[in-house]
C-alpha cells in the first residue's frame, strides 16, 4: 500500500461518526496526522487551543452549529487554514457562505477524491 508521508495534519470535523472514523483511518493510512471533532464548537475550540492544523474536512449539516457557520467564524478571525465542506447534500454548495471554503466535495464511500482534493490544496503531487 501507498503510504504518503507529508507531516501535515488534519481536523475532521463530522457529528457522524462512522464518516469521521473512516475519513480519519484513510488519512492516517495516507500519512496524514489526524484530530477529529465531533461538532462546530467542539473544531473551534480545538482551533482556537491548537493551530497547528494544515487543513480541515467540514460537514455541512451537524447539530447545533452547522459546518458553514463554523466557516464563516473560522473567516472572520481571520483564520486561513484550508476547508473542504464534505457534505451528503450538494443543495448547500450554492450558498454563498460556502464560497468561504476551498472545496466543497460530496460525501463518498471511496475517498479517492477527498484524498485528490486534499493533496491539491496542500501543494502535494497529485499522483499517487
Amino acid at each position: 500500500m501507498f503510504v504518503e508521508t507529508t507531516g501535515a495534519t488534519i481536523l475532521v470535523v463530522d457529528d457522524d461518526e462512522d464518516s469521521r472514523l473512516l475519513c480519519e483511518r484513510e488519512l492516517r493510512r495516507g500519512g496524514y496526522g489526524t484530530h477529529s471533532a465531533s461538532s462546530g464548537a467542539e473544531a473551534l475550540r480545538f482551533i482556537n487551543e491548537n493551530r497547528k492544523v494544515d487543513l480541515i474536512i467540514l460537514d455541512v449539516r451537524m447539530p447545533t452549529m452547522s459546518g458553514i457557520e463554523v466557516l464563516k467564524r473560522l473567516r472572520a478571525r481571520n483564520v486561513n487554514i484550508p476547508v473542504i465542506l464534505y457534505s451528503d447534500y450538494s443543495a448547500y454548495r450554492n450558498n454563498f457562505l460556502s464560497w468561504l471554503a476551498d472545496a466543497y466535495l460530496i460525501k463518498s464511500s471511496d475517498l479517492r477524491e477527498l484524498k485528490q482534493k486534499i493533496r491539491e490544496l496542500l501543494g502535494f503531487s497529485k499522483s499517487s
